[in-house]
């Protein structure tokens, strides 16, 4: 194992690049090989301050504070910010769309979008990686793991809070495609269900349809109906955690391959098809550029795992 030593003091003072940003998101990408959990607990014990005082994971920077990080030792092990050959090759035949100020990367089923939960590199620190002379890389918003297409990355801090309000004042258009079991019932074009995170005993994590929950619309189309199953066009009106899932399941038709929300006759169906992946995949992304103005329209064809699924389905019929 690799000493990663901080062992001195240090003063860090932020610069304009870095307005606007959590502390904690701060740390986490300055402190590399520090566990989060480790860089949360110094912030609990006030080890980590912010212009001499105490500061919460929360907390927005601004140009010139300065922060004081106390000692840090911690054991890891070096390999896991190593770039593989293979996920270099991934990223760069990937890129959908790429300027000075973002980058579309039309991300693979399997591949987190941030490191993390046993979890060493994730779409973000992997096209860190690759582009060391980008001193700014940051995802606009996330896809789960097991969910492949159109991920947004800023190059700028301008760009990313630009982009950020765009999704919430929904301006950007955020389109999936989806295979959930069964008939999807004609007329039902929109889910409107608040969501509620939740935590069972164990510690795993899910969401559910609560009364109580964030406002979560979703809005769906036929694309095409097979004997067992339906695809269907998915539009995000909000984008909560598992929004698409839990939306499917809440009307009755889990999506395809979904382990957590799903069918298992189903998934076991599709399974048995060739597709052991979840069915869900951004599409297409479409938004205003925020410093051209520019209409920007993007599309991610579907993964040639869900399409021969789709042509066995079709001779189902």
């Amino acid at each position: 194992m690799q000493q990663h030593d901080f062992s001195k003091v240090s003063l860090v003072e932020v610069d304009e690049l870095f307005i606007g940003q959590r502390l904690d998101n701060f740390l986490i990408r300055h402190l590399k090989g520090v566990p989060k959990s480790r860089i949360y607990n110094l912030l609990r014990k006030g080890e980590i301050r912010v212009n001499k005082g105490r500061a919460k994971p929360n907390q927005r920077l601004q140009s010139g504070d300065i922060l004081r990080i106390a000692p840090i030792r911690v054991s890891a092990d070096p390999s896991p910010g190593k770039l593989s050959n293979q996920l270099s090759h991934l990223l760069m035949t990937n890129i959908l769309f790429e300027d000075d100020a973002l980058i579309i990367f039309n991300k693979p089923s399997g591949l987190a979008v941030h490191g993390g939960s046993g979890v060493s590199m994730g779409a973000i620190e992997a096209f860190r990686a690759l582009r060391p002379e980008e001193r700014f890389l940051e995802l606009v918003h996330r896809l789960d793991r097991d969910t492949s297409g159109c991920l947004l990355l800023a190059k700028n801090r301008a760009a990313l809070i630009s982009m950020q309000k765009a999704i919430q004042l929904n301006r950007v258009n955020k389109r999936y495609q989806a295979l959930v079991a069964g008939h999807w019932p004609k007329g039902k074009g929109t889910v409107n269900a608040p969501l509620r995170k939740n935590q069972l005993s164990s510690g795993e994590r899910f969401v559910r349809v609560d009364a109580d929950g964030k406002p979560s619309v979703t809005h769906f189309s036929v694309v095409k109906r097979y004997p067992s199953a339906t695809l269907l066009d998915v539009e995000l009106e909000t984008g909560r955690t598992h929004q698409i899932r839990v939306h499917c399941q809440f009307s009755g038709h889990s999506i395809a391959g979904d382990e957590k929300y799903g069918d298992s006759t189903f998934n076991h169906q599709v399974k048995s098809d060739g597709c052991s992946r979840l069915f869900l995949h951004a599409i297409g992304l479409r938004f205003k550029h925020p410093i051209s103005n520019n209409v920007i329209d993007v599309q991610a064809p579907l993964p040639e795992e869900l399409e021969k699924l789709l042509r066995k389905l079709e001779r189902q019929e």
